[in-house]
């Protein structure tokens, strides 16, 4: 399962940096400022948003995020597992 996600995001990474290697060229500053290279530039920069969002995930920085927040969850399970006998034992000698 991981490894299809890899695979699917290398390939949507591959296709959006054909489209932006493709489209910047295109995109024409010789006339100055104009709505034609202003939505050239907004289009680069989502395609920019699209990569680095890819690399993000294919990078692994979530996995280091997550198995921190594992550790975290297992360490104040522990703890919970540790006090409920502790919690019982109370309860019982209130009755």
């Amino acid at each position: 399962m991981k490894k299809a996600k890899k695979i699917k995001h290398s390939l949507y990474l591959i296709v959006a940096l054909a489209m932006l290697v493709y489209a910047l060229p295109l995109i024409s500053f010789s006339g100055g400022w104009s709505w034609t290279s202003a939505f050239g530039v907004a289009w680069a920069l989502f395609a920019f948003l699209v990569i680095g969002a890819h690399l993000h995930y294919l990078l692994g920085v979530d996995e280091e995020k997550q198995k921190t927040l594992d550790r975290i969850k297992a360490e104040k399970l522990r703890q919970w597992q540790l006090k409920w006998p502790e919690e019982k034992q109370r309860s019982q000698e209130h009755m």
